[in-house]
């Protein structure tokens, strides 16, 4: 139809002029026949060179539209041959996201980090290294199983050798509505700073009231559950039941769940600059003859005695956290304060002298309460890209122990002492990957032994890290 018209079109234009004219010779006429048909011919020519163009193309994309029919088939074939476990052809499938976390350290202290804080000889005491340090370094592992799970492994490798799990859990993508569960071992959901790792910590070392109640971090074998509202607020809900194992609970030989948590979390944004979060949980267990040596008693003994706890431990905790960055540009400066209370109450039995009995009617058992708090703030300040600086202080409150009478007259009530910590630190990030640190404290957490400490850190990370939570 195309070559029809063209051919028309020119056989009207040239022979419109010589008809109304009427008077051409035949010689003319002739002139007029060859240059019609020279033109004819051209175009011919050109229509039959642009439907070969035309037949190669599509030649050439039923090709390739074989091509990958033949990549789909083969790759369907694959995929029904897979076990029911195997993983999709994505994140995790055979390529799983993997980071290693190297950390060391520098600490120079002058008093044994091996002292716990007084009041709390029955806490935890995870204490520093001096000298060099290699650190704990972490190992990461994290992939999409299916379209209905996700797993996430952590190893933590000991500088002096050997590896433990610190984390290995699953985690639901399809419940909707806002539900995720997650099962295995995994850091609680209480407080603002249990859930991170120690990578992710704006100092060296976490405040006193981590150290002391929690033995650092939270850590439990179990289940959690999570709701996120489906509000503009941030509005997070969540519990947990574990086996029992992470300070201050003690692990169980038996079924059922030896600890439980609570906890709330709500937070917004103010503008594009401003941006906070605040929280409360709740954690119960259970500690069995839990035992603490080196306890200082009324009368004196050298080296203090062990003694043994058996009762209910219940925490409960506020924290907080504030950002700001000017025109919400993170990469250039941001100011960030955030920190933390927590109050256990605990009441049960305790045997006094349980390691080498004082006297010849063995160790003494009688009631004892206690109920002990502490509390950080700390704001952390990016002055400029790469560089940052913060203060932090903590404080504690070792209580005054309600004791029975067969073990009143042994056993310190009341030390009078409050333990606090001031520390400052400048660190400076090359890239995301790495971080260089600084740091100075004053420990005065025990009584009548202040500690000027100094710490030099360096973390560098390896591979590919997920973002951290807010």
């Amino acid at each position: 139809m195309f070559k029809k018209s063209c051919l028309s079109a020119g056989i009207a234009a040239l022979c419109i002029y010589p008809l109304a004219a009427n008077a051409a010779s035949d010689a003319d006429l002739q002139s007029i026949r060859e240059q019609i048909n020279q033109l004819k011919q051209s175009y011919e020519q050109r229509i039959s060179q642009l439907e070969q163009r035309l037949q190669q193309a599509e030649a050439t994309s039923k090709q390739a539209e074989s091509v990958a029919t033949q990549v789909q088939a083969t790759a369907q074939q694959a995929n029904t041959q897979q076990t029911p476990t195997s993983p999709p052809t994505s994140e995790g499938a055979f390529n799983p996201a993997m980071s290693l976390i190297l950390t060391g350290t520098y600490g120079g202290l002058q008093r044994a980090p091996t002292l716990p804080a007084t009041g709390f000889a029955m806490s935890a005491n995870p204490g520093h290294s001096q000298g060099f340090n290699l650190g704990e370094s972490e190992l990461g592992i994290a992939a999409t199983i299916d379209p209905d799970y996700r797993g996430v492994a952590t190893l933590s490798l000991a500088p002096a050798g050997g590896v433990t799990v610190e984390n290995a859990f699953v985690q639901t993508s399809s419940l909707g509505n806002g539900v995720n569960l997650k099962f295995g071992r995994y850091f609680s959901g209480l407080g603002y700073l249990n859930e991170q790792h120690a990578h992710a910590w704006d100092f060296v070392d976490q405040p006193l009231v981590y150290a002391t109640l929690w033995n650092n971090q939270l850590g439990e074998d179990g289940v959690q559950l999570k709701w996120l509202a489906p509000t503009d607020t941030f509005i997070e809900l969540g519990g947990e039941l574990g086996r029992g194992r992470g300070f201050p609970g003690s692990d169980r030989t038996k079924n059922g769940a030896g600890s439980g948590v609570l906890f709330a979390h709500i937070g917004d944004d103010i503008g594009i600059e401003h941006s906070w979060r605040a929280g409360a949980s709740l954690h119960q267990t259970r500690r069995v003859n839990v035992i603490s040596t080196a306890v200082p008693d009324v009368l004196g003994t050298v080296g203090g005695v062990t003694n043994s706890f058996s009762g209910d431990s219940r925490t409960a905790g506020l924290d907080f956290v504030w950002k700001y960055s000017p025109n919400g540009n993170t990469a250039n400066r941001y100011l960030k304060v955030q920190g933390e209370y927590f109050q256990r109450k605990e009441s049960g039995m305790l045997t006094y002298d349980a390691g080498i009995p004082a006297a010849a009617l063995g160790p003494i058992t009688d009631t004892y309460a206690n109920t002990q708090s502490g509390w950080y703030l700390q704001s952390v300040y990016q002055f400029m890209p790469n560089w940052r600086t913060g203060i932090r202080y903590d404080q504690l409150d070792p209580g005054t122990a309600s004791l029975g009478a067969g073990i009143a007259t042994k056993i310190v009530s009341n030390y009078g002492f409050t333990p606090s910590r001031a520390t400052w630190m400048l660190d400076y990030s090359p890239s995301e990957f790495s971080r260089l640190r600084l740091q100075l404290a004053r420990d005065n957490s025990r009584l009548g032994l202040p500690d000027n400490q100094l710490f030099l850190q360096y973390i560098m990370s390896l591979g590919a890290h997920g973002a951290h939570q807010y």
